[in-house]
């Protein structure tokens, strides 16, 4: 079934190159000679190649196309396959599976065994091989961390501390910020080791951040209330909101409170966050405190305590409430990672960890969705005011 696979995805890849190479055919057609002759033609196939796949290696030929024009070399058009770009030796998938191998304990001189289990015929992949793509990686991230940053703009963070369980010399904590860029993409901002969430340690990142250019703040910062972020920001940043994570808070909750009594506890909970105002949610927020503070006073105290923060949400456009109530877009990322470092058969120095950690991120990044009503974060750059998530020009509208 394999071998079967393996024949489909050459035929499919052959047959999706020649589709290429004749869309670029058409769109030179009108280049001709004096006697109407095409001067951008097919020339041939280039030698066979092998690409490593999570199939297998597929074998695949591409084609050649030439620019029959008497003209300098530097000006004639050339043609490069976005399918089969040249040098290209494995698929993608097959390169973010590397990283994966690694944090999950596979060492160097296993991995042309692991990955021929995995695909099915030998990978090609020596321990030198192997060697020198993790000092291109560790080269790719310390390069990042120097990236310059004038002219960026974010106009949302999330920010979390994360402790990855996996064994390593001194096991950091991982202070990380996403951002929202002003056309709603997600962007890894910024991944630092530090041994605790401390008010110094976020102090620094920050301070970083700025050095390198990013002299503007966001507009809100979504992150769990217990971090010594929040000290921080307003040192570095002061004008941005801040806005507490409602998956953390609801979980600080309910741990207060019997098992018994969570399930209507959680959904007192999101009466409140899901209200479609301000004034609506503070009033299921006063129930809640009502119902519990006789019997549980620590729960109307932790809730109680960061009740602004909770609601900031509803200075912003109502499209953008569901991506900055919550932490989510770290969380979702970090939990696969956290599920592929949990068990390694050796101890990995901090630098190959967050190595490692940075390319699992950057590859996780490529699928990160843009936000919903993303062509409203204009009107927040340009200081409109927006009250119930609506904006004070629409609802005079």
């Amino acid at each position: 079934m394999t071998e079967v696979l393996r024949q489909g995805a050459r035929d499919l890849l052959a047959h999706a190159v020649e589709e290429e190479v004749t869309a670029f055919l058409a769109m030179h057609a009108d280049i001709r000679d004096d006697q109407g002759r095409h001067m951008i033609v097919l020339n041939g196939h280039l030698p066979e190649r092998t690409i490593q796949t999570g199939i297998g290696n597929v074998p695949i030929r591409g084609r050649r196309v030439r620019d029959q024009r008497k003209i300098p070399k530097a000006d004639r058009i050339a043609f490069t396959s976005t399918i089969l770009p040249r040098y290209l030796r494995r698929s993608q998938s097959l390169e973010e599976l590397i990283p994966w191998l690694y944090l999950k304990g596979i060492s160097t001189g296993d991995f042309s065994e692991a990955l021929r289990a995995l695909v099915g015929s030998p990978a090609g992949l020596s321990p030198a091989t192997v060697c020198r793509l993790k000092a291109g990686w560790q080269q790719e991230w310390e390069a990042w961390q120097q990236r310059d940053l004038t002219g960026k703009r974010y106009v949302y963070f999330w920010v979390d501390g994360l402790h990855l369980n996996v064994r390593m010399e001194d096991a950091p904590c991982l202070l990380v910020v996403i951002g929202a860029t002003a056309d709603g993409r997600k962007e890894l901002v910024a991944v630092e080791d530090e041994i605790r969430e401390s008010e110094h340690s976020w102090k620094d990142l920050l301070l970083k951040l700025r050095r390198r250019g990013l002299t503007m703040g966001p507009d809100l910062a979504t992150g769990d209330g217990a971090l010594g972020f929040w000290k921080a920001l307003p040192q570095v940043y002061d004008p941005t909101k801040g806005q507490r994570c409602w998956v953390h808070k609801t979980a600080n909750v309910l741990n207060k409170l019997p098992k018994s009594l969570q399930a209507k506890a959680k959904a007192g909970l999101h009466d409140i966050w899901m209200a479609p105002t301000k004034a609506q949610a503070n009033k299921a927020f006063d129930g809640f405190l009502q119902t519990y503070e006789a019997k549980y006073p620590k729960v109307a105290v932790c809730l109680q305590k960061d009740r602004e923060a909770l609601l900031a949400f509803y200075q912003f456009p109502a499209e953008h409430w569901q991506h900055i109530r919550t932490t989510n877009p770290i969380e979702s990322t970090f939990a696969t990672v956290r599920l592929r470092t949990g068990k390694t058969r050796g101890c990995l120095s901090r630098a190959t960890a967050l190595t490692m950690v940075f390319q699992l991120v950057r590859c996780a990044e490529k699928t990160w969705r843009r936000l919903r009503g993303y062509h409203r974060l204009v009107e927040i750059i340009e200081g409109i005011t927006f009250v119930d998530g609506e904006s004070d020009t629409r609802k005079a509208a």
